[in-house]
């Protein structure tokens, strides 16, 4: 009885060791994958090799089950800035954006501000590219706005907890605020003036691409309102009386 067991047993061994590795082992080499991506990623961002980074998250992004929804979340962020420093300005705000449109649903207040930080970042820098491009001020002053909006949010919220790591966090919000209305109030020799910064160097046609993307999600949005018109409004009266 008995050894007809162990040979029972010994026969199942293979196919326990395929359902492992088809199951949870696969999701383990995955994760282990991902991590060996992610650490590269940040050796990557030490030397400033932006480019580098950028693939390594993608990498990460690839290899990290799609379960794993606030890791990716944290991926999808860390490759957004690092955008931010190889002349991709505009579309890393907008992946913040819709980023920050799925922090906003989940618990992670933490992760949220993040995300809340980094487009506020990029919409300051946006503002600035799009000043020095001569947009109109209706154009520049959308994202300056939404900046200011974000800081001032980040600001308020920080000044509510009572942690004192968070005061140095306030003191930043706060500067940044300023930071952005003195870029809305300064006139534009004064910020021709000023030393390009950092992030807003290898940047081009920010303008066109920030048109080309509300582009792209506007008609969306006129689709919505014309089947919304089409179904609230019934027969037409013919103008004719009973």
């Amino acid at each position: 009885m008995k050894k007809n067991l162990l040979i029972f047993l010994w026969a199942l061994a293979p196919v326990a060791l395929l359902a492992f590795h088809f199951g949870p082992g696969q999701a383990g080499l995955a994760r282990e994958e991902a991590k060996t991506s992610i650490q590269a990623a940040l050796d990557f961002e030490v030397g400033e090799q932006w480019q580098q980074a950028i693939d390594a998250y993608n990498d990460a992004l690839a290899a990290l089950p799609e379960t794993e929804t606030a890791k990716r979340q944290q991926l999808q962020l860390a490759r957004a800035n690092a955008r931010t420093h190889v002349g991709e300005l505009p579309e890393a705000m907008l992946a913040m954006e819709h980023l920050l449109d799925e922090t906003a649903k989940g618990s992670d207040k933490a992760l949220e501000n993040k995300v809340r930080s980094s487009l506020a970042n990029a919409q300051y820098h946006i503002g600035w590219l799009m000043r020095l491009e001569l947009a109109e001020k209706k154009e520049w002053m959308e994202p300056l706005e939404k900046a200011r909006q974000n800081f001032r949010l980040l600001a308020e919220q920080t000044a509510k907890t009572d942690a004192k790591a968070s005061e140095d966090h306030q003191k930043d919000h706060q500067k940044n605020l300023e930071a952005v209305v003195r870029l809305a109030r300064m006139d534009l020799s004064e910020v021709q003036a000023l030393p390009l910064p950092k992030k807003c160097q290898g940047n081009k046609n920010v303008c066109s691409k920030c048109r080309g993307q509300k582009k792209s999600n506007k008609p969306k949005a006129m689709k919505k309102k014309e089947d919304a018109r089409g179904a609230s409004v019934g027969k037409r009266p013919d103008g004719k009386g009973s």
